[in-house]
Order: C-alpha cells, then sequence, then structure tokens
C-alpha cells in the first residue's frame, strides 16, 4: 500500500508538456476574439439593445474587424518554425482510428486508448475550424453583399445565425468541461500535466513522450 501511494505521488509530480506558448497563446487570442463576437452580436440581433452603451454603427464595426481577425492567430500560430507543436497538433485532429470512430458512436462507452486528445475534443476542434471558416464566409456576404445574389445573402443570414447560435451552446458546453477538469484547465493555462493524468486520460500519448531505449545499450547489455 505504502509503495502504491509512492508511485502514485511520484507520477503526479512529473510534468509532461502537453501545450507550448505558441498554442497557449493562440488558444487564449481566439477566445477573446470569440468573447469581443458574442458581445457584440448581441445587440445587432437584438435591436431594442441598440445605442444603449455604443452606437449600432461602432458595434457592427466591431462585430466585422474582429470576425475579420479570427482566423488570424490560428495561421499565425502554423506558420513558422514556432508553429511545429501546432502543426503536429493538427496532424493528430485530423487523424482517426477505428476505435476513436467507434468511441464516438458508442457514445464514449467503448474502451479507447486515447491519443493527446480524446474524439471528443478532436470533433471540437473541427467545428471551432468549420465555424470560423463558415462564419468568416457568411459574414462577408452579409457586409459585402452587392457582390452577391439576393438568394445567396439570405442563406448566409440563415447560416450565419445558425452557427452563431450552435458555436455559443458549444463555448458554454466548453467552458463547463474546463471548469469541471482541472488538470485539462491547467494544461491550457501553464501548459503541462501530471504524468498520473495523461496515464488515465492520454495513455497512447504518454506512451510517445516515454524516451526510448537506446538500441547500443540493449546490445552493451546482451
Amino acid at each position: 500500500m505504502v509503495m502504491a501511494i509512492t508511485q502514485s505521488q511520484s507520477r503526479a509530480a512529473i510534468r509532461i508538456l502537453r501545450f507550448d506558448r505558441v498554442q497557449r497563446a493562440a488558444h487564449w487570442a481566439n477566445a477573446a476574439l470569440f468573447a469581443v463576437l458574442t458581445a457584440s452580436a448581441i445587440p445587432l440581433y437584438f435591436g431594442s439593445l441598440f445605442g444603449v452603451v455604443i452606437q449600432r454603427h461602432a458595434i457592427a464595426e466591431i462585430h466585422l474587424w474582429t470576425g475579420v481577425s479570427l482566423p488570424i492567430p490560428i495561421i499565425v500560430s502554423l506558420i513558422g518554425p514556432w508553429g511545429s507543436q501546432m502543426r503536429r497538433d493538427v496532424r493528430r485532429i485530423n487523424y482517426w482510428t477505428r476505435d476513436e470512430v467507434r468511441w464516438i458512436k458508442s457514445l464514449g462507452k467503448t474502451p479507447l486508448v486515447a491519443d493527446k486528445f480524446n474524439p471528443g475534443q478532436k470533433l471540437n476542434a473541427i467545428f471551432n475550424g468549420a465555424t470560423i471558416l463558415v462564419m468568416l464566409a457568411t459574414g462577408s456576404m452579409l457586409q459585402w453583399f452587392r457582390f452577391f445574389p439576393v438568394s445567396w445573402r439570405t442563406g448566409a443570414t440563415m447560416v450565419h445565425d445558425v452557427f452563431a447560435f450552435t458555436a455559443l451552446v458549444v463555448i458554454i458546453g466548453h467552458i463547463v468541461m474546463a471548469l469541471t477538469h482541472r488538470d485539462s484547465l491547467r494544461s491550457i493555462l501553464k501548459g503541462w500535466v501530471s504524468e498520473g493524468w495523461a496515464a488515465a486520460h492520454a495513455s497512447g500519448w504518454l506512451k510517445e513522450q516515454q524516451p526510448k531505449p537506446d538500441p547500443a545499450q540493449l546490445e552493451s547489455r546482451d
């Protein structure tokens, strides 16, 4: 029993880097932009709130240019030598195993040796990326409407609203999950998780982080 407790404490003390500074900066910059978009969308959607604090035109301009800026943190975090970790994680998110698909279909009831991100986290990331593209495209149609036919603008309005409300629900769920999973929240704040957390929630990824034996040393032992 004492040995088990000691091993558990040692695993909790070992820190493993999950997100580097570039990834954390991109995440919080993106979160701040989403917050401004949501705050500015409310008075635009509910006309009675126009002019309560800021004039409608100013709110519309804030909403527009915040939306245009939304992809910038992700793009910057992907380009250049500083984006190597982000690019690796994007490849992870886009790669799905049969076990992960089965896990999603069973709503998490089937066994899974989780990667760095579980299937639910991958879906969330994919949805957020798609939302940015869709909102940017439809928002551009609504802003520069002269370049698009009426049927396109009508469809863009509906799609923009549907994605906006869906994104709000997903973001609220994301925040609730973060607040109830403190280790995951800490990883996006400070960058690291404990080895014990990784063993419980991302055992497949943990195996990748562990040092591999040197073939030369194995030969010398033989």
